[in-house]
């Protein structure tokens, strides 16, 4: 029996070490694929869809007076006899995408913005002169459009939404003027807001992005672009590893209303929020800190008609899970006017289905405003607003609590707290004067955060302050 034994574990060690060397070969196989040995490919495939940008700018300095009569002297004969400076030029570099066979170009704003004359050169250096078809700000993107001799090859568009940090991506473009340069790198975020603007959505790559780069693509491993470098972070000016593109999502949205009117036109909401930190998420009752806190609903506003409230947390996005406030923003701005979408929110512990059709933002104002929390320790002096001090001071409101001094270092001024501020609610209980005031402060025990709904100026705003 022993030895039946014996014989029957020869066979099932070797099979046990042959399952372990295919998995092995498998996995060796996965992270080939993961890892090319080469982008020389997808670069020889993609090169012709990108293009160098030249960028000339007059400068025109003011006008010289004439000081005497008579024939202009050496120094007027400088100033092309008549007073006036020669003119001057400025030049910049950047990069392009192709799009169309017919030759629109997706860049930067930034790379053509202000310039009288731009040039493009192919990778095969032919040279045309471009046309601004439009531009947006916001976004920092520009379509421009050159009359080629013969179709052009044209980049294919991926979704940059099925991206994944740690994918693989290759930047192509003109940095420092040095044509056709390729770099490679992961995704090192996604997400990402630098501090520009209420629709930033970057993604973060290793992959070197320095100045000249800006307006050229950033592809994935199927030769798709995925992106458009915009931006990096450097102490120096030099690449350091961190920059950032715009999600090819956002720029299709973008390159379609330009090509169509020249203009871009944005959904609007109406809401001012606030990122949910952990405290947030704890004093709401949420799981987990996520989606975008409601500190303020604008009247007559699309969330107003549509039942938001101030101190919902909105969840989702037509079932788009919004892990980072800033997502919120972005979502909204391209969606098509008149459109009904839904929203979840999270309110007074339930969630909550709400319905709600976008209006059109009216300008490129930032409709969102990313309200920054701090903590600290309490330390508050405040009155009851009467008639006379809201004339005084020039209030909306003759009613509530005002705050009259925010001592230093103390509780409240490590959460934000300012002379002026007013007192709406503490941990969601509506407060009106002083008295209510001392009677919720009452209810709070030991080290509990305390949550308030504040008002300041044109805005309200949710802080938490530690009580300790």
């Amino acid at each position: 029996m022993n030895r039946l034994n014996r014989k029957c574990q020869i066979p099932s060690a070797f099979f046990l070490i042959l399952t372990a060397l295919l998995i092995f070969a498998s996995t060796q196989g996965a992270w080939a694929q993961m890892a090319p040995n080469s982008f020389a490919d997808l670069v020889e495939q993609q090169r012709n869809t990108v293009v160098n940008i030249y960028t000339t700018q007059n400068i025109k300095p003011q006008v010289r007076p004439r000081l005497f009569n008579g024939p202009p002297s050496l120094f007027d004969q400088f100033f092309d006899g008549q007073g006036h400076p020669p003119v001057s030029k400025r030049t910049s570099l950047g990069s392009g995408v192709i799009t169309s066979a017919d030759g629109y170009i997706l860049t930067n704003n930034h790379v053509v913005e202000n310039a009288d004359e731009i040039n493009v050169r192919l990778a095969n250096h032919e040279e045309y002169t471009a046309t601004v078809i439009g531009t947006d700000k916001v976004t920092d993107l520009a379509l421009i459009k050159i009359n080629p001799k013969t179709s052009l090859q044209f980049a294919r568009l991926g979704n940059s939404q099925k991206l994944r940090v740690g994918d693989w991506v290759v930047a192509i473009g003109n940095p420092f003027g040095f044509e056709q340069t390729v770099t490679a790198g992961i995704v090192s975020g996604k997400g990402r807001n630098i501090g520009g603007g209420s629709y930033e959505n970057f993604i973060q790559t290793d992959a070197s992005i320095n100045p000249g780069n800006s307006g050229g693509p950033l592809f994935n491993l199927d030769g798709k672009m995925i992106g458009i470098n915009t931006a990096i972070y450097s102490r120096s000016g030099g690449n350091i590893g961190i920059g950032f593109a715009i999600p090819v999502n956002i720029a299709q949205n973008i390159m379609t209303q330009l090509k169509d009117s020249g203009k871009v036109t944005r959904g609007w909401l109406g809401v001012h929020i606030q990122t949910v930190t952990q405290d947030i998420a704890e004093q709401f009752g949420l799981d987990r800190p996520y989606g975008a806190l409601v500190g303020q609903v604008g009247k007559n506003s699309p969330a107003a008609r549509g039942g938001i409230q101030p101190g919902d947390i909105i969840l989702d996005y037509e079932n788009q899970e919004l892990t980072e406030m800033a997502m919120l923003p972005t979502l909204v701005a391209q969606t098509p006017i008149n459109k009904k979408v839904t929203l979840t929110v999270f309110r007074k512990g339930q969630e909550k289905k709400i319905e709600i059709v976008i209006g059109k933002l009216a300008t490129d104002g930032q409709e969102v405003v990313a309200q920054n929390l701090q903590t600290g320790r309490l330390g508050l002096t405040v009155q009851k607003i009467t008639k006379e001090l809201a004339e005084t001071l020039r209030l909306k409101t003759d009613s509530g609590i005002i705050v009259t001094n925010v001592k230093p270092a103390s509780p409240a001024a490590y959460a934000g707290f300012k002379r002026g501020d007013i007192i709406l609610e503490i941990n969601q209980v509506r407060v009106i004067d002083v008295e209510s005031l001392t009677r919720e402060l009452a209810k709070v025990a030991g080290n509990q955060k305390i949550l308030f709904l504040l008002q300041r100026e044109e805005t309200t705003r949710y802080v938490i302050v530690k009580n300790q």
